[in-house]
C-alpha cells in the first residue's frame, strides 16, 4: 500500500447571507452514527471517512476520554479523514450514556476499570465494527485513546487484536494483567504529559517495564510542561487539579502520531 500523504486537505469557508458553506473536500467528510452491540448492550459510536477517496484504506478505533464520545472524538476522527484513515469512535458505555459532569464521568469510567475484561469486551466489538466496513483495509489497522480510553486501546491491543500501532495521549497505563503484554502484535506508542501525576512516574515505570518484559516495540514520549488531558481543550489552563490543556503537546503529540501512522499503516 502506498504511505498516506502526510498534509491535511485544506478547507476554505464562505460566510454570506445564507451562512456556512462548505467546500467540496470538506462535504466530502462524512460521519455516520452507527448501532452495534456487545453483551446485550447497544452501543452508538461514528464512523468517519472522506467519501471522495476510493479504494480501501487503513482503519483506526478511537476510543474517548472518560466523558464518552464527544465532539472532541469527533473532531480528531474527522482530522483522519481527511489524511486518508476510515475512523470509528468507540462507545464503551453504552447509547444514551453519557455523563454530564465529573462526578458521572468518574462513576461511570470506574466501573470499567474495575471490571478490565468487560472494557476489554467492549474494545473488542468497537474494532469488530470498524472492520465491517468494506472501506477498511482489514491488514492495516490501529488503535487511539485518551486518558480512560488510552486503557481501552492497549487493552485491545493486549487481546492479540491485529493492531499495526496502538496510540495513547495522556493515557491511563496500568494493567492488572500484565502477562497479556505478550499477546500485543505491533507497536505501542504513550503520548504523555512530563508533568502528569495522575498516571505518574510509578505508573509509567510500571508501563515501561512490562512491556519490556513482553518483548513489545514500545516508546512513552514526554512532552515537558505537560500535565493530565493535555489535548483536550475542557481542561482548561490551571494544572492545580493535575489537568490542563497544552497547545504545544496537542500539536507536537498529533504530528508525531501521524507520521507514526505514515511508517506503520
Amino acid at each position: 500500500m502506498k504511505k498516506l500523504h502526510l498534509a491535511a486537505v485544506a478547507v476554505a469557508c464562505a460566510i454570506g447571507v445564507a451562512g456556512f458553506h462548505a467546500t467540496k473536500s470538506e462535504a466530502a467528510i462524512k460521519v455516520r452514527t452507527v448501532d452495534y452491540h456487545q453483551g446485550g448492550v447497544t452501543l452508538e459510536g461514528w464512523l468517519v471517512y472522506d467519501d471522495a477517496r476510493a479504494g480501501k484504506r487503513p482503519g483506526v478505533v478511537i476510543f474517548p476520554a472518560w466523558n464518552g464520545p464527544t465532539q472532541d472524538e469527533k473532531h480528531r476522527a474527522e482530522m483522519l479523514a481527511r489524511l486518508g484513515y476510515v475512523a470509528f469512535v468507540a462507545d464503551v458505555y453504552g447509547k444514551g450514556v453519557r455523563p454530564k459532569n465529573f462526578k458521572e464521568a468518574a462513576a461511570e469510567s470506574g466501573k470499567y476499570m474495575k471490571d478490565r475484561p468487560l472494557l476489554r469486551q467492549r474494545a473488542e466489538a468497537a474494532l469488530a465494527q470498524l472492520r465491517k466496513s468494506p472501506m477498511v483495509d482489514l491488514s492495516h489497522l490501529a488503535a487511539i485513546g485518551y486518558c480512560f480510553g488510552g486503557a481501552g486501546a492497549l487493552d485491545l491491543a493486549r487481546s492479540g487484536a491485529p493492531l499495526k500501532v496502538t496510540v495513547t495521549f495522556h493515557g491511563d497505563l496500568t494493567s492488572p494483567t500484565p502477562e497479556d503484554d505478550k499477546n500485543i502484535k505491533g507497536r505501542v506508542v504513550a503520548y504523555h504529559g512530563a508533568l502528569d501525576p495522575i498516571v505518574g512516574p510509578k505508573a509509567q515505570d510500571e508501563f515501561k517495564k512490562e512491556m519490556s518484559d513482553a518483548h513489545v516495540d514500545w516508546e512513552l514520549v514526554l512532552y515537558s510542561g505537560a500535565y493530565h488531558s493535555f489535548t483536550q481543550k475542557s481542561a482548561g489552563n490551571d494544572p492545580s487539579h493535575g489537568a490542563a490543556y497544552n497547545a504545544k503537546a496537542d500539536k507536537r503529540s498529533w504530528t508525531a502520531m501521524v507520521r507514526l501512522f505514515r511508517d506503520t499503516l
